[in-house]
C-alpha cells in the first residue's frame, strides 16, 4: 500500500489494494486485476472503474524509468515545453526509457520541475535528465529535506518536546477541550486550502453533528499549479499538523485520523511517517483518544483536493464530488460526521492555543490577522514558501522575500491566490494578502499562492495554460464542467494562435457564467476565471495577434 496503514474498522479500500498490487508488479494486468477479483468478490467492471479513473494507475508495464516533466504555468514560464521536448530527442533511441508531460509536481519554486519514477528532480534540465537516465550521475533521492529555518508558527524550541499545548490541554479536562473551537473563532482562523470557512466553527458544528463514528481527515492533496506551500509543512512542520488533527480529534470525538497525501509527495511522505511514529512512541496519539492515524496515498489527480471527491476515494470509488448538501461536517465519510482541514489549518493550531487568540491575532498587519504561508513563483529571484503576517502586500512578498522581479524586470500582474484566482494587474501589487482585501480587489487568497509576471509575459498565454490545466483534471461527471472547459481551450488556443473570430472572445463570459452556475463542485465554477480576468483587468493585452503565432506563456 505504498507505505499505508490499513484503516482499522473501515471497510476494505479497494484503491489501498490496487496500489499494492501496483507496487508488487510495476502495473496492473488484466490478470492481477482478475485475481483480485477472485478474492475480494469485487466484480471486475468496478476494479476497471476505478483503475481507469486514477492517473497513477499503470495498465501496461512501466520501461525501467519514467521521466514526468510538468507542463503547468509555473514551470511553463521557465521553459518546462521546450525541457519535454528536447528530452524526448536526446533519449528518442532509448526503449526503457519513457517522457510524459504531467500535472503540477508541486515542486513550482524549481521550475521546471520533473519527476524520475516519481522521485522528484527540481531545476530540472534536458542534459541532466539525460545523464541520470543514462546513469552517469544519481539517481534523484526520496529522502526529505529540510531547510532547517525556523518558523514563528512553531511554538517549540528545538530542544524542547513537541505537543506540550495538547498535553496541557488534556490535562486541563473537558472544560479545556471544550474551549478550543471558541478560540480558534476568537483568534480568526480561517481554512487555508482556498474556501475560507471559520475553523472554530467548523470544529463546533462537527462536535455537535449526530452520529458516530466520527472522523478527522487532513486535504494534503494539494495539486493547483503554483501551490506547494502545505508540501514545506509536511517536510519541516509536521508535528504541528499532527498536533492540530489530535486535538481536532479529542474536540469532536473521533477516533480514527487520516492523512489524505497526493502521490507526488514522495519524501513529504517519509518525513510525516516518521512524525506520526515519533508521536506514537511518546504516546500522545493514545493519549488523544485516537486508535488509528495512518496517511492514504492518493493515486492522483487534482480534482481529489475537492472535499466530497476526496470522501469518495477514501471508501474505495472514483474521485468525483458529490452534490451538496449534505456535507462532510455531518454526512461524510461513510456518512458519518466527518472534520476536514488544510495541512497549514492544522498546523496553525498549536501556535493559537499556546499564545491564546489575542497574541495570534496581534501578528497580523494591515488588518490581516495571524500568520500565513505563502507559496511564491513564476517571475521572482528567489521563488519559495514564506511565513509572513497575514496582511502582508503582494508587494511586500514579492520585494523584500522573493527578491524582486526577474532580470530587473518590472511587474505586469500576478494571480494573488493559486490557480483558481483572477489575475490581477501590478497597480494592485498594494493589496494585502487577506481574505478580505483581494476580494475587494477583485480576486481572492485562494489556496495561498502568488505568482508573479514580469513585463513582457503573454498574460493570456498564461491564463490559458491555467485553463488547459483545469480541462484536463475535470472529471467528467457533470456536463457543463466535461464540455465547457474544453470548448474554453479551443477558443483561447485560437485566439493565442491569432485563427480566433471577434467572437470568440465574445463568448467566454457566457461560457464563464454557464460553468460557474451549474457545475457539481468548485472546479468547474473557477476554472475560467483566470481567462476572464484577463479580458477585464487586461485589456490592452487582446489586440490582434499575427495568424498561427502559437506563442508559450514565455
Amino acid at each position: 500500500m505504498s507505505g499505508d496503514d490499513a484503516i482499522p474498522g473501515l471497510p476494505l479500500n479497494v484503491l489501498q489494494r490496487l496500489s499494492e498490487l501496483q507496487e508488487t508488479h510495476g502495473w496492473l494486468s488484466e490478470e492481477t486485476l482478475r485475481q483480485l477479483s477472485k478474492a475480494e468478490t469485487i466484480p471486475l467492471y468496478a476494479l476497471e472503474a476505478v483503475t481507469s479513473f486514477y492517473p497513477h494507475y499503470r495498465r501496461t508495464p512501466p520501461p525501467r524509468l519514467s521521466i514526468s516533466v510538468c507542463r503547468d504555468a509555473p514551470c511553463a514560464l521557465r521553459g518546462a515545453e521546450a525541457l519535454c521536448q528536447s528530452t524526448r530527442r536526446r533519449l528518442a533511441t532509448r526503449t526503457d526509457v519513457e517522457v510524459v508531460e504531467v500535472s503540477c509536481l508541486g515542486r513550482c519554486e524549481v521550475a521546471p520541475a520533473a519527476s524520475i519514477n516519481d522521485a522528484p528532480v527540481g531545476a530540472a534540465t534536458d542534459s541532466g535528465l539525460e545523464a541520470m537516465a543514462l546513469g552517469r550521475t544519481p539517481l534523484p533521492s526520496m529522502e526529505p529535506t529540510s531547510s532547517g529555518r525556523r518558523f514563528t508558527t512553531d511554538p517549540y524550541e528545538p530542544s524542547e518536546p513537541r505537543y506540550g499545548v495538547l498535553r496541557r490541554l488534556l490535562a486541563g479536562g473537558g472544560a479545556a477541550i471544550d474551549a478550543i473551537p471558541a478560540a480558534l473563532t476568537a483568534a480568526g482562523l480561517k481554512g487555508m486550502g482556498g474556501a475560507g470557512f471559520p475553523t472554530g466553527r467548523k470544529w463546533d458544528l462537527v462536535r455537535r453533528a449526530e452520529g458516530a463514528p466520527k472522523y478527522v481527515v487532513c486535504n494534503a492533496d494539494e495539486s493547483e499549479p503554483g501551490t506547494f506551500k502545505d508540501r514545506v509543512i509536511l517536510a519541516e512542520l509536521p508535528h504541528l499538523m499532527l498536533e492540530g488533527m489530535l486535538l481536532a480529534c479529542r474536540v469532536i470525538g473521533a477516533r480514527t485520523a487520516i492523512v489524505y497525501l497526493r502521490h507526488e509527495y514522495g519524501p513529504e511522505k517519509r518525513a510525516l511517517a516518521r512524525a506520526i511514529d515519533e508521536a506514537k512512541r511518546l504516546g500522545v496519539v493514545a493519549a488523544a483518544g485516537v486508535e488509528s492515524l495512518t496517511i492514504f496515498t492518493s493515486p492522483g489527480g487534482y480534482i481529489l483536493g475537492e472535499e466530497t471527491a476526496l470522501l469518495e476515494a477514501l471508501e474505495g470509488r472514483r474521485g468525483e464530488p458529490r452534490n451538496k448538501p449534505p456535507f462532510p461536517g455531518t454526512h461524510g465519510l461513510y456518512g458519518k460526521p466527518t472534520l476536514m482541514n488544510n495541512v497549514e489549518t492544522f498546523a496553525h493550531v498549536p501556535r493559537i492555543l499556546s499564545d491564546g487568540p489575542e497574541a495570534w491575532k496581534a501578528r497580523g498587519k494591515n488588518g490581516g490577522e495571524g500568520l500565513k504561508f505563502i507559496a511564491l513563483a513564476g517571475d521572482v529571484v528567489r521563488p519559495g514558501v514564506y511565513e509572513v503576517p497575514m496582511g502582508t502586500t503582494v508587494r511586500e512578498l514579492i520585494d523584500a522575500h522573493g527578491g524582486g522581479i526577474t532580470d530587473g524586470r518590472a511587474l505586469m500582474g500576478f494571480l494573488p491566490g493559486g490557480a483558481s484566482t483572477a489575475f490581477l494587474p501590478a497597480s494592485k501589487a498594494a493589496t494585502p494578502l487577506t481574505f478580505e482585501a483581494l476580494r475587494a480587489a477583485g480576486s481572492a487568497l485562494g489556496s495561498g499562492a502568488v505568482m508573479a509576471l514580469a513585463a513582457g509575459r503573454d498574460v493570456l498565454a498564461v491564463a490559458a495554460n491555467v485553463v488547459r490545466f483545469f480541462r484536463n483534471e475535470s472529471c467528467g461527471k457533470c456536463v457543463p464542467c466535461r464540455v465547457g472547459s474544453e470548448k474554453a481551450v479551443e477558443i483561447l488556443d485560437r485566439v493565442v494562435a491569432g485563427t480566433s473570430s471577434p467572437k470568440d472572445l465574445e463568448a467566454l463570459p457566457a461560457l464563464h457564467e454557464t460553468l460557474s452556475l451549474s457545475s457539481i463542485c468548485g472546479l468547474g465554477q473557477v476554472a475560467l476565471v483566470p481567462a476572464i480576468s484577463v479580458l477585464e483587468n487586461f485589456p490592452e493585452r487582446l489586440r490582434p495577434r499575427p495568424r498561427g503565432d502559437t506563442k508559450s506563456p514565455a
